[in-house]
């Protein structure tokens, strides 16, 4: 009987409890605000939204791009703190249509490099081989304009230089000795029918300038003139003297030989300004224009560099060389440029206006079109077909493709092209004949990776020029290779560097195009 009372107060004490709980449970509700339950509500969903959005820690890996990770945070030898990779970062991001990934460690490796597309003046200039020739205006000629002999040679050697007005030969001539007499007695006729007049006088004075006419147009010299006045005594010879200083080109005239009328006997030519004739390119000389300055240099000097201005532009194409010859004309001091040299000409041609521009190794050129890859993100390149413009020495015009400021792969673009198989990204935008459906959908498929071969072997010899190095390597089983001995080219020159013949070594490679293998890595 106590037995059964026992148990009876035990259940009605745990029900008693569980009503008192389920009152007090009540009120509080009750008496809570409305809004204070919302915002549990949603501090609730916060937390399990911040607990699914949570990401998950993958590994640390090296700071410098090394082939290094640890499942715990560290310091590499240099100092610096392991960077976290988390699952769903950037190296777990869908990809964009015709994107490319490359892994921090492979970026390194290929020592790719970006720089920005800027806002410039393409300045540039023209470069022509070119000669030089005497100035034509400059040129001159001593030609007797009558029949004659060679009397006495004053300057019988050419190249000797001359000053203006020297001797430079004598002539006997009968028919000048004629008119020099015919001369002399009008002028003695005119004095004589001085006091006289009428018909007479005036014939006289005709014969008389007609005489002295004649003797003018032979180039006889206005001294020997007065001479020939004053004294009546016809000179049986004739001196030709030089119109201008400068150097004797040609001489043709031989002590005693007879000449004809019109017949050179000497060229001089004044060299203290010169010609240059270079000849330009088709393609560049729509740049050329006169005015434009021109730096000029001489293989005999090749410390020294001259100053012309092109002058003239010849309205006549080579058809043999496709080249159309520009005029420079520049001061020739000390006489150090001699006729024939050959120059090399430079001429400047400054831009209009600025313009979108990337270096010339950023470009990428198939041949039917030019592409450059842009860095969207670490690890992340997207290649696009451009439109390119002019050209300077180091950089070139993009008039379509890329804007300024986007990050272009200006170095290792052709070992990109071999890790991450550019080609098959970049179908998927090219080819106009394909559908836009196609085209999409090989834009979307994810490009395949090169594959990367590793091999050991001994350094047989080294070209530092070209950047090659041949290598006994052993067998290579991801290409099914024996041993053999093969070159190789590298990446990087500075993969080179301390490297000698016969050191043993582990190097990492890659078929860049078909038969091409390119050393990424290289570990002794």
């Amino acid at each position: 009987m106590k037995q059964g009372t026992g148990i009876a107060i035990g259940v009605l004490a745990v029900a008693l409890a569980a009503g008192s709980g389920y009152w007090f449970g009540q009120q509080g509700a009750a008496s809570q605000p409305q809004g204070s339950a919302v915002a549990t509500a949603g501090a609730v969903g916060a937390a399990a939204n911040a607990a699914k959005a949570e990401k998950k820690l993958l590994y640390y890996r090296n700071p410098m791009g090394l082939p290094d990770t640890s499942p715990t945070p560290k310091k590499d030898p240099m100092g610096m703190d392991y960077i976290a990779v988390y699952a769903g970062g950037a190296d777990e991001e869908p990809l964009a249509a015709n994107q490319l990934r490359i892994s921090t460690e492979k970026i390194q490796k290929l020592g790719v490099r970006s720089e920005a597309a800027q806002l410039r003046s393409l300045d540039r200039s023209v470069r022509a081989a070119g000669r030089i020739e005497p100035d034509e205006r400059r040129l001159f000629t001593i030609a007797p304009k009558f029949e004659g002999y060679v009397e006495r040679l004053h300057v019988n050697v050419t190249g000797q230089p001359v000053a203006k007005g020297q001797p430079l030969f004598e002539v006997y001539s009968p028919e000048l000795v004629s008119a020099q007499r015919e001369y002399a007695i009008a002028a003695q006729g005119v004095e004589a029918l001085k006091e006289a007049g009428g018909q007479a006088q005036s014939g006289m004075k005709q014969l008389a300038e007609s005489s002295l006419q004649r003797l003018k147009n032979w180039d006889i010299s206005d001294e020997q003139i007065k001479a020939l006045s004053k004294t009546g005594a016809a000179q049986r010879t004739l001196t030709f003297r030089s119109p201008v200083s400068g150097i004797v080109m040609e001489k043709k005239a031989q002590q005693g030989m007879r000449f004809m009328p019109g017949e050179m006997l000497y060229q001089v030519a004044d060299l203290s300004r010169v010609w240059v004739v270079a000849d330009v390119f088709e393609q560049d000389i729509g740049l050329v224009k006169s005015g434009a300055k021109a730096k000029v240099r001489i293989n005999a000097y090749p410390d020294k560099e001259l100053t012309g201005t092109v002058t003239y532009v010849y309205p006549t194409l080579k058809a043999e060389t496709r080249t159309v010859p520009v005029r420079v004309e520049l001061a020739n001091p000390g006489l150090l440029l001699k006729p024939a040299m050959f120059a090399q000409v430079e001429v400047m041609v400054s831009a209009k206006a600025k313009v979108v521009t990337v270096p010339l190794s950023a470009v990428i050129d198939s041949g039917t079109r030019q592409i450059v890859l842009i860095q969207q993100a670490e690890g992340r390149f997207e290649p696009r077909e451009v439109k390119l413009g002019s050209r300077s020495d180091n950089d070139v015009e993009v008039l379509n493709g890329v804007k300024e400021g986007e990050q272009v792969v200006v170095a290792a673009n052709f070992l990109i092209d071999a890790e991450s198989n550019l080609k098959a990204a970049v179908g998927g935008f090219g080819d106009a004949s394909k559908p836009a459906s196609a085209a999409a959908t090989t834009a979307s498929a994810p490009a395949p990776k090169a594959t990367g071969h590793q091999a050991q072997g001994t350094v047989d010899s080294i070209d530092l020029k070209d950047g090659t190095l041949s290598l006994s390597h052993g067998p290579v089983a991801s290409l099914k290779w024996p041993a053999m001995t093969m070159e190789f080219k590298v990446a990087n020159a500075s993969l080179l560097k301390d490297l000698k013949p016969g050191a043993r070594i582990s190097v990492e490679f890659v078929e860049r195009q078909a038969g091409e293998w390119v050393i990424t890595s290289i570990k002794k």
